[in-house]
């Protein structure tokens, strides 16, 4: 009598569901159990776990397992593993799904090769085409050498749709261990960039070929490590203490951009009052217009629930940008830090603030502005090094920028530095003013030396007659109120009041519609 609960060919099928089991098994351990061992004992963790850490729990469906390379050079055809070097596919993050892929440094060092780096281009190719966040989680030896030009032509495929998505989807960069040589593009043109303290490095060349070649002696920590590319060359965005705080930070972070520039940043509700009044910002200026204070205090104190993620915090500290929340809806900061150089603008600080500005106009992400500047850093070095250009960049940033522009002017607005953060004349939309504003070509002190000169000179005493005359100028021009009769600033606000006051900006903004003349692009002074 045949058994009915036996399917046809069941044995058959059988032997076929365990050799799939078994594929996938031998797959999930990469490069194997002693290469792994040796990720861990490098403190580092392995391409799986680290999805299974940055993903929603039971969120990922892999593509691409069974890919595998073709190259038979050097030996290597007898070397094959199921998924190349890298596992790739789609999750969800908070419940919104991203492209992901996660270089096996167990495998082959988690060199790119060309079906790996066909791997990479497939999965952001489908992320386009779904308009999803892509996250790179990088951790490899660079081009694999045994595949020759088939290697650097996988790179230049990525580096091309890096390009072409810039903008399109949000595109984050984590750099998990080396990354050298062509490896560095690609993070180069994502959007962000983590790194980890004492695992993760950058670099065009490494120590060894530095050595050869110029005979400077340096290590890969002090080359290209987190805390270089984070606090000296600005190249890295973040940096965290272990593999397992960064996936941590790259979640939160992509919890304030939209899926593409399609969309709106997610809104999240809040508990705060949105009509939440704190009278510590009225006296949070100090009296001496040349004293110090946090900025960082003010922003904290204005936005919901005191949640501030700084973008860049150890590099060019004297600007502050950043992402929060107004009656919880994403918005980008862009303050100056008077606790650092005073404020002012330099070559660095200008290039930071520029790039995060673009970043906000291109995901439709409303900006607002903390002023606090006394204008451009004067000397040899900056103009050496080109802070006209650097500047022009910020200047250009906020010109281009077509999302909802809100500028709150606290202390020192002066010079061309008060146009470039954001006036009214470059299309601010609403622009506020503190009662401690000072809105001027310069400062009183500058002023007053170039127009009494010769009164100051002629005078029986010039240091009285030079006080004098800076406390007449202070109390004339150094306020907001001729630059709010001139229409340039909307209206001048209690500080306590400025979270509400922006919350209904930038609510009555949300209809905003600005656009710029039709062309290719323009050309931003690089």
């Amino acid at each position: 009598m045949t058994d009915r609960t036996q399917p046809p060919g069941g044995s058959s099928n059988t032997r076929r569901l365990r050799a799939l089991d078994a594929i996938r098994k031998k797959s999930l351990l990469g490069g194997g159990p002693e290469r792994i061992e040796k990720q861990h004992q490098a403190g580092k963790l392995t391409a799986r776990e680290r999805l299974h850490l940055l993903l929603d729990e039971g969120s990922f469906d892999e593509v691409d397992l069974f890919v595998q390379h073709d190259c038979t050079h050097f030996g290597v055809g007898k070397k094959k593993f199921k998924g190349d070097g890298v596992v790739t596919g789609y999750g969800r993050i908070d419940g919104r799904p991203v492209a992901v892929f996660s270089q096996d440094f167990t495998v082959f060092g988690g060199s790119l090769g060309k079906m790996h780096a066909a791997k990479i281009c497939k999965i952001m190719d489908g992320a386009m085409k779904l308009g999803i966040p892509v996250v790179g989680l990088n951790d490899s030896g660079g081009a694999r050498i045994q595949e020759g030009v088939e290697s650097l032509g996988g790179y230049a495929d990525i580096f091309l749709r890096n390009t072409l998505a810039s903008g399109v989807v949000p595109q984050i960069s984590c750099i998990l261990g080396p990354c050298a040589g062509g490896a560095v593009y690609s993070p180069a043109i994502t959007d962000f960039i983590f790194m980890v303290e004492r695992t993760s490095y950058m670099f065009v060349t490494g120590p060894n070929v530095i050595k050869a070649v110029t005979h400077e002696e340096v290590t890969s920590e002090k080359l290209g490590g987190a805390l270089v590319h984070n606090e000296t060359s600005g190249v890295a965005h973040f940096r965290s203490r272990n593999e397992a705080e960064c996936l941590q930070h790259v979640r939160r972070l992509i919890g304030f951009l939209p899926q593409n520039n399609a969309e709106e940043a997610p809104c999240v509700p809040t508990a705060d009052d949105p009509a939440r009044r704190d009278v510590r910002l009225n006296t949070h200026i100090p009296d001496n217009p040349q004293k110090p204070y946090d900025m960082k205090e003010v922003l904290h104190t204005v936005v919901d629930d005191r949640q501030f993620l700084e973008v860049h915090a150890d590099f060019a500290k004297n600007i502050i940008v950043g992402f929060a929340r107004l009656n919880g809806r994403p918005i980008g900061i862009v303050a100056q830090q008077p606790a650092v150089l005073a404020g002012c603008l330099d070559i660095h600080s200008s290039i930071k603030g520029a790039r995060f500005v673009r970043f906000c106009d291109a995901f439709n992400i409303p900006l607002v502005v903390f002023e606090d500047v006394p204008g451009f850093l004067p000397g040899v070095a900056q103009e050496h090094g080109g802070i006209i250009v650097s500047g022009a960049k910020l200047l250009y940033a906020f010109a281009e920028a077509t999302v909802p522009k809100v500028t709150v002017i606290t202390r020192k607005a002066y010079g061309g530095a008060y146009d470039v953060m954001n006036s009214k004349h470059i299309r601010a939309d609403v622009n506020f003013a503190w009662p401690t504003a000072e809105i001027a070509v310069m400062g009183p002190e500058g002023a007053v030396n170039i127009i009494f000169k010769k009164e100051i000179e002629q005078a029986k005493d010039p240091v009285a007659t030079r006080a004098r005359l800076i406390e007449e100028y202070r109390r004339k021009f150094a306020n907001p109120y001729i630059a709010a009769e001139k229409g340039f600033i909307d209206a001048v606000i209690e500080p306590a009041e400025t979270r509400l006051r922006l919350i209904r900006a930038l609510d009555l903004l949300r209809t905003k519609r600005d656009k710029n003349p039709p062309k290719k692009h323009g050309n931003i002074p690089l």
